[in-house]
């Protein structure tokens, strides 16, 4: 069933209904910001900087951390961009991460999780209204998040370690 640039973009706004549902703050509105977390391996905070319904959704990134890169900067000042298109009858989402690029350490990871973020998760929240953002607290990832799971724990081993592990 296509859905409507309008439903896009509304599904775009919901980010607790296909990015994280510990996200805390204000998603759906220019100037409102919003907190990120996944247990302790990623936090940031996001600035909305552009909404024009239908057509565009846009962030900058405020502040990030990871525990598995040495340069916290990486995602620091970038934006993060949904255009919306109407297409065939349905609507096209085009994401763009500006100013994360292949030279970065963690674009390898984070590409993977924007791909199962955006082609998996939004995707069905747009087309269903059903999304797989990451749970509340003590909750897996989903599982389109695997691929980033396991390119993360190449890069850091300690990072594929729950948070929770108790030391033995």
């Amino acid at each position: 069933m296509n859905r409507t640039p309008w439903a896009a973009f509304e599904a775009i706004t919901n980010v607790r209904g296909w990015w994280s549902q510990e996200v805390e703050g204000v998603t759906d509105r220019v100037g409102g910001e919003f907190h990120y977390r996944y247990k302790d391996v990623h936090r940031c905070t996001i600035r909305v900087t552009e909404l024009v319904p239908g057509r565009k959704v846009a962030w900058r990134v405020l502040d990030n951390y990871f525990d598995f890169i040495e340069d916290q900067a990486e995602w620091k000042d970038t934006e993060v961009v949904f255009e919306i298109n109407e297409r065939d009858g349905g609507a096209e989402v085009r994401f763009t991460h500006v100013g994360l690029a292949p030279h970065q350490e963690c674009y390898d990871v984070c590409s993977n999780a924007w791909g199962g973020y955006i082609g998996g998760s939004l995707r069905n929240l747009i087309i269903t209204g059903e999304g797989q953002p990451n749970p509340q607290e003590g909750g897996n990832a989903p599982s389109h998040q695997d691929a980033a799971i396991g390119l993360r724990a190449e890069r850091s081993p300690q990072a594929a370690e729950p948070a929770d592990a108790e030391a033995g």
